[in-house]
């Protein structure tokens, strides 16, 4: 037998239209799935991805469109399949930018459930998580290990499992010399991230003005991205170079700067095709690659990894109340360096 209608409506705030305000949007949600977890939201990310979804800059919101998908809460309810998973009503879980994947194809079963041909996004084609309650399969749904500070952890679960999943993924080691370019959103938990990895950190910004802010975050150096004299000087020194930024950068410059065997690694959306001489990559062995977020397993890494070293994204909060305002915030590009909606708040 369903449960009532009531027990099943959503209160969200959602946007009818591109650039359009958020607005108080209550839905039903339907009964829950048998492998479904639901989730009391407590706190909530804004990340630059719920910008490009608000404003449909890829072409695939559909609208009412409710944002949001750093979640952080407490499980209220588990479904019929999801029983004895490990997971219980009232235990603390984030859902980050996948809620769901199939768990039978080869990459779900290899462990790389992100990889999935039919993973499920939060936001996309589902109502995310400005609202009160929201609902991921079971696997999805993340335990937050002691030492993990809810109120912000959110932004964890997209901007930094992206950061964190390629340490892991390309096997980087406490022993090499690694960049980071961009000192934003995903620039910033890379920094704390590399440095409790052992790393020398180079940061690369465009800003001068945040390098204390970056040395004080974890760089042990920090160059200017468009200063070519300070670029010459790290000529074949990186082994890893990772890219957070959106911005279109001297290349040649920054290819020049890995060392035998290095890789230049994307994790931010460049605006333009990235020009490359295959000499460049071939005359010291070097590499190209890019990646998403990451696994429910490497989640549970990174959190593991974060409370063993008092990690945590440096944040602004705003109340529900506010949620225009939050949006807003990033949008000018004013957050340092990531937003979180209070929900109760």
């Amino acid at each position: 037998m369903s449960a009532p209608a009531a027990e099943n409506t959503f209160n969200a705030w959602a946007a009818a239209g591109p650039n359009q305000p958020l607005e108080a949007f209550p839905y039903d949600a339907g009964p829950i799935g048998d492998e479904e977890i639901e989730v009391a939201i407590d706190y909530c990310g804004v990340c630059h991805s719920d910008l490009s979804m608000l404003n449909n800059d890829w072409g695939i919101t559909q609208y009412p469109f409710v944002p949001g998908h750093e979640v952080v809460g407490k499980i209220v309810k588990i479904g019929n399949h999801a029983q004895n998973k490990g997971l219980k009503v009232g235990q603390i879980v984030g859902v980050g930018w996948n809620r769901g994947s199939c768990m039978h194809c080869h990459p779900c079963m290899s462990g790389d459930q992100h990889l999935c041909h039919d993973v499920e996004a939060t936001i996309i084609g589902h109502h995310g998580g400005f609202a009160d309650r929201i609902r991921s399969h079971w696997a999805w749904a993340i335990p937050l290990p002691e030492g993990v500070d809810i109120t912000s952890a959110g932004p964890l679960f997209c901007g930094g499992i992206t950061v964190f999943n390629p340490l892991l993924q390309f096997g980087v080691l406490p022993t090499h010399r690694v960049g980071v370019i961009g000192i934003g959103g995903l620039g910033h938990m890379a920094l704390r991230f590399l440095n409790a990895w052992g790393c020398e950190v180079t940061a690369f910004t465009s800003s001068l003005a945040k390098r204390d802010e970056a040395l004080s975050l974890g760089a042990h150096r920090v160059i200017a991205t468009r200063d070519s004299e300070e670029l010459k000087k790290i000529a074949g020194q990186l082994d890893f170079i990772m890219v957070t930024a959106n911005a279109s950068l001297d290349w040649d410059a920054i290819i020049g700067a890995l060392a035998p065997k290095g890789r230049l690694h994307f994790v931010g959306v460049v605006p333009e095709a990235v020009p490359l001489h295959v000499m460049a990559l071939i005359s010291k062995q070097a590499e190209i690659s890019g990646s998403p977020t990451g696994s429910p397993s490497r989640l549970a890494d990174m959190l593991a990894f974060c409370a063993r070293h008092d990690i945590t994204p440096q944040v602004e909060h705003f109340p529900l109340s506010k949620i225009n305002d939050a949006v807003e915030h990033l949008h000018e590009g004013k957050a340092r360096y990531r937003v979180v909606l209070d929900m109760n708040a």
